[in-house]
């Protein structure tokens, strides 16, 4: 045995592995030379991909899990129904009050309505001027329904321009007029 290496076995090997190594260096670089950019971006469409897999398969819960805790625990189910129950049986009273309350406000407009046609009546009986009268009565009942909120205080009202301002009259607008040029063909020669 030779201590250096380089036997007559050995040669021939070694030449057939760098033949078969340029010859497969060859094949590759061609290969990238003529598919490289499609290679790379089949490549970053793949990495992107499984990305994007990944992330909604960690965020959408596993359907095992969640029945295993909702059968290891029935009891907090029910509680969140029981609870689910009795705010809706809550919200139902409160809306039947709100009706309760609606209807009653409305029979009493009605009642006012029906004294009013009653009093105009028999004012009109009697000979009395009815609309005058209505009239107080509308104001005492809205003095009545708005005792609450805030009385609005009406600003004097001027107008916005002057009384003799009139944009499509053409006068009055300035020293600046339009009129429109003559029609006819053009006095050329």
């Amino acid at each position: 045995m030779e201590l250096g290496g380089a036997g007559p076995a050995a040669g021939p090997g070694a030449a057939l592995g760098r033949g078969g190594l340029e010859a497969l260096q060859h094949t590759v670089g061609s290969v990238l030379a003529s598919y490289g950019w499609y290679m790379l971006l089949a490549v970053v469409a793949v990495y992107l991909l499984v990305q994007k897999v990944s992330r909604s398969l960690a965020a959408r819960p596993s359907g095992r899990s969640g029945a295993a805790e909702a059968a290891e625990e029935p009891d907090v189910v029910v509680r969140r129904q029981e609870a689910l129950a009795a705010a809706r049986l809550r919200m139902q009273e409160e809306l039947n009050a709100q009706a309760e309350r609606y209807k009653e406000k409305q029979r009493q407009l009605e009642e006012e309505r029906r004294r009013q046609k009653i009093a105009m009546w028999e004012s009109m009986q009697e000979g009395k001027s009815y609309k005058g009268n209505l009239k107080l009565n509308q104001q005492e009942v809205e003095s009545g329904a708005s005792a609450s909120a805030v009385p609005k205080s009406k600003p004097n009202k001027k107008p916005l321009r002057g009384g003799g301002y009139n944009p499509l009259s053409g006068e009055g607008g300035g020293t600046c007029s339009w009129r429109p040029g003559r029609r006819g063909p053009s006095a050329g020669g």
